[in-house]
């Protein structure tokens, strides 16, 4: 059988060179902020509102690189590296507090005063290593002055709000928390999802819930890291938790997950129904709080040495940890762990590229920490700062390489690291461009191994599935025990994403090293669209109370079907609401629509959103629409007057006339009657994902009963005990539009496969 090779999708070391072309978080520059406020007293204003939570204080004026904006909020923000008596504090600019108005695209800029980081490069650097391996914001530096006066070099970072989560993990409506305590944390109370009881009330001193709901998930969570943790796969995206725990570790963050107050990260709950960890707060990365818990020495202080040979699994076996108990506890997600762990150090440590990075910021800084006068350490000091210890108060902060160096010989010589993983080699399929639904036979070369994993998917929404590859001759493997895996896969989707993993007793290895966060990619065998093969097959141009974007937005919506047997390839179509500028705005490259499948873009002038988002919006008064590829129109649409939350497409599904037509996003057009539903907007019941694709969730406050009917009017589903969570496999269940009734409430489903 003749094997091919396979596309590799892993990306370049981001954080090795300034992140040009990042705009505002351009790493290559500084940005410059100017703020102006009418009070003479802003600063004490600004003080008594912080200390009052009383909000943001209104600026008249922000010149940001030049470009003017007026009528801002700004307030102080932090808890530690906030000072009364300083100057320069840490600052929340609101772009849009007072009205509506963007920089870049940007409504937030969050400053952080580089509290307890002589080097000042400490946030900035470790995202931008981090940034390689897990999401996490952009982070920059930026000088700023406040009515002409230079207050200092700020770091600014990207806010993680629900854009983030929506840019990030496509919803932004799920359960979303914060895990900060209000309150100094206890021994064994604190924001590290150790279950406490099912009364949200002995939660709420440790995490700050920033969705409507989502106490009860939290719970579930917590429970299920505590007392379940062979199910915590089901909860918790394992890969970025592992890489979080993997990152604190081998940098010596402790002002995070890893350390005494298990602080600084969030978690977000996807469509998938998982939650997925964020790192922020990275100030004080690189040893500047060396505190990690009980069970560490000098009387829970760690010296230099301390922290260079930190121990890879510090509270192992301590369950006021129990993230950490449950991946060291497990043999593969420990060896995927150290797996983690030496990647980062063999790609940004061992090789000194932090240190290469490290000069390129404290050379772009260099004038602007000279010229601070309010920075909080000398700027002897911080030349310094690599290579030299700087007292702070009980503790001394490490320099960043003498940290670093002493810390990866120590790494490098520990058993964990020692220990010799599989090796991975000619990755191929049998196909080299699979049509879909065909089965291909993924196959690789490993020796050295005991058991073989692919993770793949079709769609960057979903999580990946798992499925063991097999080196017994019954696989497409060739011969029993030739160090040949292989397994069969059936190709549905127009890209298929995947990655290996293997392991032996001691050690595991991921190809790509990157993985999950990068992955290969397997084009499917696809051809250009031709008029009739692509049309457009459904339009909503007044969506008031149906179907939100992952931002939680009412957009119009354009619905694209493919009427033919095969995958369409759009690298090369434009579509447009001009007929004098046909190419207005191009399909992202690699965008594919399966054969009768279905492609829905969100038309609201927004196209720097995720997913599939277009340049313009329509007019539901009178608008023009065509799909092309260069001047050859594949199809067009002109129309008029169009009703609110009824949408206009073909009947029959592909190929005939536009009628009006109850919305079917994302699945076969049909000519019932309109309806005029009632959609739920009270907090008493909440689905999610919705659109779903193979599980819908549903949560309701109330002791009501629930019935799901699909639009034709059949049940599909009852519930009538008191259940406030459900879950429901939709995997059997047809692509369209359900209704779900919850105590006199209708919320619209839609089901899209």
């Amino acid at each position: 059988m003749k094997f091919n090779s396979i596309l590799l999708s892993a990306g370049i070391l981001l954080g090795a060179l300034p992140m040009q072309g990042q705009g505002f978080y351009d790493t290559g520059s500084i940005q410059k902020i100017e703020i102006t406020f009418p009070q003479a007293n802003w600063d004490y204003q600004m003080d008594t509102a912080k200390i009052g939570n009383d909000g943001y204080l209104l600026a008249s004026s922000i010149i940001i690189n030049g470009t003017p904006l007026d009528s801002v909020g700004v307030k102080y923000k932090g808890n530690s590296s906030y000072d009364s008596s300083k100057i320069k504090n840490p600052l929340h600019i609101q772009l849009d507090e007072y009205k509506s108005q963007k920089y870049n695209g940007i409504t937030d800029i969050k400053l952080s005063n580089c509290y307890a980081d002589p080097s000042m490069i400490r946030e900035v650097l470790s995202y931008a290593i981090l940034r390689n391996y897990m999401y996490c914001p952009l982070s920059t530096f930026a000088q700023l002055y406040i009515n002409g006066n230079y207050i200092g070099l700020y770091s600014s970072d990207e806010n993680i709000d629900k854009k983030f989560c929506a840019d990030h993990f496509y919803s932004s409506q799920n359960t979303f928390v914060k895990c900060n305590p209000t309150v100094i944390p206890g021994p064994t109370t604190k924001s590290n999802f150790k279950y406490i009881s099912i009364d949200s009330s002995s939660y709420q001193l440790y995490y700050e819930m920033k969705s409507k709901n989502g106490w009860q998930d939290l719970i579930s969570l917590c429970n299920t890291a505590t007392n379940n943790p062979s199910n915590i796969y089901n909860m918790l995206d394992m890969d970025r938790a592992i890489w979080m725990l993997a990152f604190n570790n081998l940098l010596i963050n402790l002002d995070s997950y890893n350390g005494v107050f298990a602080q600084n990260h969030y978690g977000y709950k996807d469509n998938t129904g998982h939650f997925n960890p964020i790192i922020w707060d990275l100030n004080m990365s690189f040893g500047a709080f060396p505190f990690p818990g009980a069970g560490a020495t000098s009387m829970g202080t760690l010296n230099l040495l301390g922290e260079q040979t930190f121990p890879t699994d510090n509270h192992a076996t301590d369950t006021n940890w129990p993230l950490i108990n449950l991946v060291q506890a497990n043999a593969t997600y420990k060896r995927k762990y150290i797996a983690h762990m030496r990647t980062i150090l063999n790609e940004f440590f061992a090789n000194h590229q932090y240190d290469t990075l490290a000069t390129q910021f404290r050379t772009l800084i260099d004038t602007a920490v000279q010229n601070d006068t309010h920075k909080f350490y000398s700027y002897v000091k911080f030349q310094q700062s690599l290579d030299s210890s700087t007292p702070n108060g009980s503790y001394s902060i490490p320099g960043i390489r003498q940290l670093m160096d002493a810390r990866v010989a120590y790494l490098q010589s520990n058993a964990a690291f020692t220990a010799i993983p599989p090796s991975i080699s000619g990755i191929a399929s049998s196909i080299a461009q699979p049509t879909f639904g065909s089965t291909l036979t993924l196959k690789a070369n490993i020796t050295n191994t005991d058991t073989v994993w692919v993770g793949y998917r079709f769609d960057k929404r979903e999580k990946f599935t798992k499925a063991r590859m097999y080196d017994d001759g019954n696989h497409n493997d060739g011969a029993a025990n030739d160090n040949q895996y292989g397994i069969d896969i059936q190709f549905q989707g127009g890209i298929m994403e995947y990655y290996l993993y293997a392991e032996n007793n001691n050690a595991g290895i991921f190809s790509p090293a990157r993985a999950e966060h990068e992955f290969y990619q397997l084009k499917g065998m696809s051809v250009l669209p031709t008029a009739g093969n692509l049309v457009i097959n459904e339009i909503l141009s007044a969506n008031t109370n149906g179907l939100v974007d992952e931002y939680n937005q009412h957009e119009d919506w354009i619905e694209l079907y493919n009427n033919s047997n095969q995958i369409l390839n759009l690298d090369s179509v434009y579509l447009s609401d001009d007929a004098a500028n046909l190419n207005k705005w191009h399909f992202p490259a690699g965008t594919t629509i399966t054969p009768q499948g279905y492609l829905t873009l969100w038309a609201d002038d927004d196209a720097s959103q995720q997913i599939l988002h277009t340049n313009f919006s329509l007019n539901k008064d009178s608008s023009f629409l065509a799909l092309s590829i260069g001047n050859t129109v594949l199809d067009s649409l002109s129309f008029t007057s169009q009703q609110t939350d009824t949408s206009y497409g073909r009947y029959p599904n592909g190929t005939g006339a536009f009628i009006q037509m109850n919305t079917t996003y994302g699945a076969q057009n049909n000519h019932y009657p309109l309806q005029i539903l009632s959609y739920n907007t009270s907090s008493k019941i909440q689905v999610y994902p919705n659109p779903a694709h193979n599980i819908v969730i549903i949560e309701k406050e109330d002791d009501f009963p629930i019935s799901i009917y699909r639009i034709d009017g059949q049940l599909m589903y009852s519930q009538q005990e008191n259940v406030h969570h459900i879950s429901l496999s939709t995997t059997d269940w047809a692509a369209g539009n359900y209704i779900i009734h919850c105590g006199g409430h209708n919320t619209k489903l839609s089901i899209i496969k």
